[in-house]
């Protein structure tokens, strides 16, 4: 029986459109990420990226059909913006994960809404810089000396991890963004009030009190990098085995 479904739509498997020269799709992504940036996910649409660009929106449809392509798009060109080393020897493997996954975390810190599009898009990324980032990523475990079956796995795990406690720190963030506050204030301002809840909880008031005087983003660094060491230990227990 011939299979009648029709192939997964993406952006990048269609003919790119010719080149016009009042606006280029590079004009169209670097504008899209500056108004994500600023204003979220959910105020970006065609219309208002077209005010944004000078021109009506019917003109952005020439270089992406829909909101989903663009989404595609600016994606890709955000992951483009990590260093990741593409060449990696065994000893220093470890370095060179630890070094890219502080890359993605800062990517995602500086564009918080990406996390969230990550999955809208499609678990699997054809663009040309998503590959580039997962074959140099797949390049250091494979000098790690990880299998073939299991490089994939070991990058999936790491990726969980960054993705999902930059995601978590990018939405704390954009909480004492809105307050107007530095990160201190913020924190300062809570303190009696946590300190008031902990009263009846000795574990969590001890655990505040050991950290009060150091900066929040010292502890944010630092549970960051806790946690990826016990990623990493557990990843390289598997070479052991």
């Amino acid at each position: 029986m011939p299979n009648d479904e029709k192939p997964t739509t993406s952006v990048w498997t269609r003919p790119r459109p010719q080149k016009r020269e009042h606006l280029t799709r590079e004009q169209i992504v670097a504008e899209a990420i500056r108004l994500l940036d600023a204003e979220g996910v959910e105020e970006l649409s065609m219309r208002k990226l077209g005010t944004r660009l000078g021109t009506a929106a019917t003109s952005l449809y020439r270089h992406v059909a829909n909101k989903d392509e663009l989404i595609e798009l600016v994606v890709d060109d955000v992951y483009g913006e990590p260093d990741v080393p593409t060449v990696v020897d065994r000893t220093r493997w470890r370095t060179a994960v630890t070094h890219t996954a502080g890359e993605l975390r800062a990517m995602t810190l500086r564009h918080p809404w990406i996390a969230p599009e990550l999955g809208q898009v499609g678990l699997v990324h054809i663009g040309p810089n998503a590959m580039r980032m997962s074959s140099a990523l797949l390049a250091q475990f494979e000098a790690a000396g990880f299998p073939a079956d299991e490089m994939d796995q070991a990058m999936a795990t790491l990726m969980a991890y960054v993705i999902g406690i930059a995601t978590a720190e990018a939405a704390y963030l954009s909480v004492i963004a809105r307050s107007g506050r530095t990160e201190q204030e913020w924190v300062a301002g809570l303190r009696p009030a946590f300190d008031e809840a902990t009263q009846e909880h000795p574990r969590l008031r001890a655990g505040s009190s050991a950290q009060q005087d150091v900066h929040p983003q010292r502890i944010r660094d630092d549970n960051f990098a806790y946690g990826l060491d016990r990623v990493l230990d557990g990843l390289a227990a598997r070479l052991t085995t």
